[in-house]
């Protein structure tokens, strides 16, 4: 699908309607086992690297800018709470390479662009697009940790744009469980968590995910 279309597609109705309602808030259900004490921002995790973007495919360069030209266009967006390390969450992060596949697959390119130009690629959807994404991969009011995530086949998790995403833990070698997110494409295979714990030990935590989610389903 040409990216376009997808700008088009995704942010028809979800900005207008879902920001204005969202609440930082999800039921209790969705929380942790235990609540941690530190309040360190994600936003703090994610600008503590200074590298920009570079060859790295497992960092966060291109998210890192998304979240950044989000709150410059819009600084009141509900993109802030990464912010508020005093506010629990859990994000499901996109790294570069999840960035990378996203925008060749919405370019029907044949190679894999460099992280610049897949921000470039990104930002182009516009910003509202840019936003009702980053807010499909929040999970506001919980802290949900690797522990408890390996335990939550089969949870409906409220995202900060107001849909859910449901969680599928698979194990392999009996002992292996790989813990994956359901995604509202049905034709794009479903993200994965690569890396558990980012920020462990503060109120908002983060696992980082090998694709983007894509808030609607695009044939």
């Amino acid at each position: 699908m040409k990216i376009a279309r997808l700008a088009a597609r995704v942010a028809v109705g979800a900005v207008a309607t879902a920001l204005a309602t969202t609440a930082v808030a999800v039921p209790a259900a969705q929380a942790g086992t235990k609540k941690p004490v530190g309040t360190k921002s994600l936003a703090q995790v994610l600008l503590a690297d200074k590298s920009g973007f570079d060859h790295n495919p497992r960092d966060f360069d291109v998210l890192t800018k998304a979240v950044l030209a989000v709150l410059e266009a819009k600084p009141d967006s509900p993109v802030k709470v990464l912010t508020d390390g005093t506010v629990a969450l859990t994000a499901f992060i996109p790294n570069d390479a999840a960035f990378q596949q996203l925008v060749r697959e919405i370019t029907d390119a044949r190679r894999l662009p460099s992280e610049s130009a897949a921000f470039t690629a990104v930002a182009g959807l516009g910003i509202d697009t840019v936003e009702t994404v980053l807010l499909y991969h929040v999970v506001p009011g919980a802290t949900i940790d690797r522990k408890a995530a390996v335990r939550a086949d089969g949870a409906e998790l409220t995202t900060a744009l107001g849909a859910t995403v449901e969680v599928d833990v698979r194990t392999y070698w009996h002992y292996f469980k790989q813990v994956r997110l359901i995604d509202a494409d049905t034709d794009d295979r479903d993200p994965r968590v690569v890396r558990f714990d980012v920020n462990k030990g503060n109120k908002q935590i983060a696992h980082a995910v090998d694709r983007v989610l894509r808030p609607i389903d695009l044939p």
